[in-house]
């Protein structure tokens, strides 16, 4: 994969941007992910010398913009010294070796800067093993760009027969790789499953915190909960999941987990290759999406989370929205927008630690709905039931009379089914 790492004593690589407005795009919104992608280069370790934005009706096959520009990219690169070029969009195999061939640099696009970054910050096996798969996938349709050295070679005595190309012999290792990493990561979603399972048991509510890269859902955790998770005031800070319980105002509680975070054009090939990590959030009770509400483009921040939930299947789950950096917004007309237009959210400053109290209170109340608090009467001869509903709920009270034991419990509405030929009464509507 490409490497963007600024090594200690040598220069940083330096990159041009390439950012592509199309006719149904408009140009501050190409500018504000073309100043994304610049974020993105730096927390890679590369230095931006230049940026240029292409107007296109449409896309070209040979090099996704035109002739012409391809010569201007060129130029530009001789004229700042570039590395390399970065395309804030996905180009095709055959688009990037053609550029490579004209402009003479390492093209990318924004997928494979993407990648690198994910590299270079995995820490657990987990997260390693996750990355190494999405570089596979994305490797695997671009190896004859690596071997295009190959195809100069003469055939003739030698070089005929049945034998493998280097070429076949790469794909083949690669596509053997991709096997051996999707199983080892498949071990690790049935070992989550099965801690899942254990969680449920003993009926522990569980909390995803979920949201665009840098909202700060890792500055929240750490305030929430006294985490020492890593936090940094870049993209992807966080990829390795952090886990961390919580008593919320009732005493129950709560486990609270950070997730990598969303961003716009997240490539397809990362949510698949990390879904054993997204897997928190579909199991989850609870999203807490944490969204910054102090950045210009926040409405497209939270579209683009609204999309990830969606391709995850998780869009139908409860949500609670933490309207965070309200210490940078001017105006606090802005926090009341989005509470009028999200309904369940609180505005918070995860930094100073303001509007939590507020936000534990509405998580409270969302889980306050899922719950009944219910009687029953259980039969001695049905007294394994007695210890389901230990297991299954937050029992309040036993007390034993006639050879049956009056039992009332907390617990959720969906596991009441299990237990209602034995209702008493209820205390929930």
């Amino acid at each position: 994969m490409t490497e963007l790492i600024e090594t200690q004593g040598e220069e940083p690589e330096r990159v041009v941007l390439v950012g592509v407005q199309l006719r149904s795009a408009d140009a501050w919104t190409v500018q504000d992910h073309l100043s994304e992608l610049g974020q993105l280069v730096q927390t890679a370790g590369g230095l931006v010398v230049a940026q240029e934005i292409v107007k296109r009706d449409r896309p070209t096959a040979p090099y996704f913009i035109g002739k012409g520009k391809v010569e201007d990219l060129r130029l530009i690169c001789e004229a700042e010294r570039a590395d390399t070029v970065v395309f804030d969009e996905e180009l095709a195999p055959a688009q990037e070796r053609n550029l490579e061939r004209e402009v003479k640099r390492k093209i990318i696009s924004r997928t494979g800067l993407i990648l690198d970054i994910f590299a270079q910050r995995a820490q657990t096996r987990e997260a390693k093993l996750q990355v190494e798969l999405a570089q596979h996938q994305y490797m695997l349709p671009r190896l004859r760009g690596l071997w295009t050295h190959l195809e100069r070679q003469p055939g003739g005595i030698g070089t005929r027969g049945p034998g493998e190309t280097q070429i076949e012999v790469d794909r083949r290792r690669v596509r053997e790789q991709i096997q051996r990493l999707t199983n080892e990561i498949g071990a690790v979603r049935r070992s989550r499953a099965t801690q899942r399972k254990a969680r449920a048991r003993h009926d522990v509510r569980t909390v995803a915190i979920i949201g665009y890269t840098n909202a700060g859902k890792s500055t929240l955790l750490n305030r929430l909960t006294g985490a020492d998770a890593f936090v940094e005031d870049k993209v992807f800070a966080t990829l390795d999941p952090t886990t961390r319980k919580l008593e919320i105002p009732s005493g129950r509680a709560v486990l609270f987990s950070d997730t990598v975070g969303f961003i716009r054009k997240l490539p397809h090939m990362l949510v698949d290759a990390f879904k054993a990590t997204f897997e928190e959030t579909l199991e989850a009770d609870l999203l807490l999406h944490v969204l910054d509400i102090s950045h210009p483009a926040a409405d497209e921040q939270a579209e683009a989370v609204a999309a990830v939930l969606k391709e995850l299947g998780a869009e139908e789950k409860p949500i609670v929205t933490a309207l965070n950096k309200t210490d940078r917004i001017e105006h606090p007309e802005i926090a009341g927008r989005w509470v009028r237009q999200l309904g369940h959210a609180v505005p918070v400053s995860a930094k100073h630690g303001t509007g939590l109290r507020e936000l534990l209170d509405l998580i409270e109340a969302q889980f306050a709905t899922e719950m009944l608090t219910a009687t029953y009467r259980v039969p001695q001869s049905e007294s394994r039931l007695v210890a389901r509903l230990h297991a299954e709920g937050h029992v309040l009270s036993t007390k034993w009379e006639n050879n049956s034991a009056l039992v009332t419990v907390e617990l959720r509405r969906e596991r009441a089914a299990a237990f209602e030929r034995f209702l008493v009464k209820t205390d929930s509507p």
